[in-house]
């Protein structure tokens, strides 16, 4: 793979993931002036001075009645009048296609300064609405219609998967909720950061942690999350004039190393079928995080400081473990009993509480994994750092394994 331009990541910020902007009363452009004026401070940077802005977002037409979702970033400041904007939609991974676009821009010379905001509102409507809506991010029609809390089950038959293939105890599956969400007791901005969870309550089948679908409870599953997050991504050209500005040095700035992106096909059923004769149960998903790796120069995971991964559910952290090469494929329980995933492990996976601790606001979660890797990279993640953090990586996943976007950050 040819090596591309640079592209910088000059800091950012996130909403409060806790929030309900509903009861709060707000549009979801509110929290997004929020959220991208307040990264405009914490990055240094002055509105006039960005040229094109992407946006990520999955459902805003169902979730909000709106689309033209981009447009609404020229609400934000009078200085964005006029900007290129648009806006980008790949499910859960909406956010880091988002990303790649605005990075893609750079790289082609386009633009030297990019805005990538991702924001979704979802605590509009009900839990069986809400679950309606997040299966269009399947096959509507053949995987979701007419079927209550369709995701949990496709994500429950990706854990069935692994089970048949090489078994599969529930006690790994309780082990990650409870990491995810001891983690998100150290984040500030999580929307768990005041819940409790243990192993044996994760484990455990009852009224406070009802079976969703198959072998997925409540205590498996990714929150509900009204969220937004803005970063700002250079190019090199434009960063060592902003480095120079603030008396920093070029090389401490946090910059892409890598990136992967691969789509497999939507439906579950046969992305499974056509990795039969595969050591990995999604061959696309492993194929993007290889890809990131090569363009970043990582010769193995054991160059890479910590994961934010995309644990919609815990058996898509538990696929994760394996397709990283933290384990040989069916493995990941290895990497479970050793601790090699917890804080002070080999490789520490969602230290900001991933989507199950710090909230997975859809179209927003890719962004807000970038950055926390700026954040772990730049050793700005406060109580969740990760000591002498320099590579770290992200897998951000559209649809049941349909979407897969990876990148590695570091400096």
């Amino acid at each position: 793979m040819a090596k591309a331009p640079a592209v910088y990541i000059l800091g950012g910020a996130q909403s409060d993931f806790a929030r309900n902007w509903t009861k709060e009363g707000k549009h979801f452009v509110a929290i997004m002036r929020e959220v991208v004026l307040a990264a405009l401070e914490t990055a240094k940077l002055e509105p006039h001075e960005v040229e094109t802005a992407h946006v990520g977002n999955f459902a805003a037409e169902l979730y909000a009645k709106q689309g033209h979702v981009g447009a609404f970033f020229v609400e934000i400041d009078p200085a964005f009048r006029g900007l290129p904007t648009a806006r980008h939609e790949a499910a859960c991974a909406s956010g880091s296609i988002a990303a790649l676009a605005a990075s893609a821009e750079i790289e082609a010379g386009r633009y030297d300064l990019a805005a990538v905001v991702g924001v979704e509102q979802m605590k509009t409507v009900d839990s069986v609405t809400g679950g309606d809506f997040l299966g269009t991010a399947a096959w509507y029609e053949r995987e979701s219609k007419g079927i209550e809390f369709p995701f949990p089950k496709l994500f429950g038959r990706l854990g069935d998967e692994y089970d048949r293939r090489y078994g599969l105890k529930d006690e790994y599956l309780a082990r990650i909720s409870a990491i995810n969400y001891a983690n998100a007791r150290r984040n500030p901005l999580a929307q768990t950061r005041n819940w409790f969870m243990s192993d044996s309550h994760a484990l455990k089948s009852d009224k406070y942690n009802a079976v969703v679908a198959g072998r997925i409870k409540v205590s498996d599953c990714s929150q509900i999350t009204d969220g937004a997050v803005a970063l700002f991504l250079a190019s090199e050209r434009w960063a060592a004039r902003y480095a120079r500005r603030h008396g920093v040095a070029l090389e401490r700035i946090p910059r892409i190393l890598g990136w992967g992106h691969h789509t497999a096909p939507l439906e579950f059923d046969t992305k499974v079928a056509e990795s039969r004769e595969s050591a990995y149960v999604l061959p696309h998903t492993r194929q993007a995080i290889l890809d990131a790796f090569q363009r970043a120069g990582v010769a193995s995971v054991e160059q890479i400081s910590a994961i934010e991964t995309h644990d919609c559910f815990t058996t898509s952290e538990y696929m994760a473990i394996d397709h990283f090469g933290i384990t040989a494929p069916g493995q990941s329980w290895k990497a479970i009993e050793e601790g090699w995933i917890e804080p002070g492990g080999r490789i520490p996976i969602n230290p900001s509480g991933g989507l199950i601790g710090a909230g997975h606001p859809v179209g927003a979660t890719g962004v807000r994994q970038l950055l926390d890797a700026y954040r772990q990279v730049a050793g700005q993640a406060g109580d969740y750092q990760v000591e002498g953090a320099g590579r770290v990586a992200t897998l951000n996943i559209g649809g049941s394994g349909t979407t897969s976007c990876a990148f590695v950050v570091g400096c």
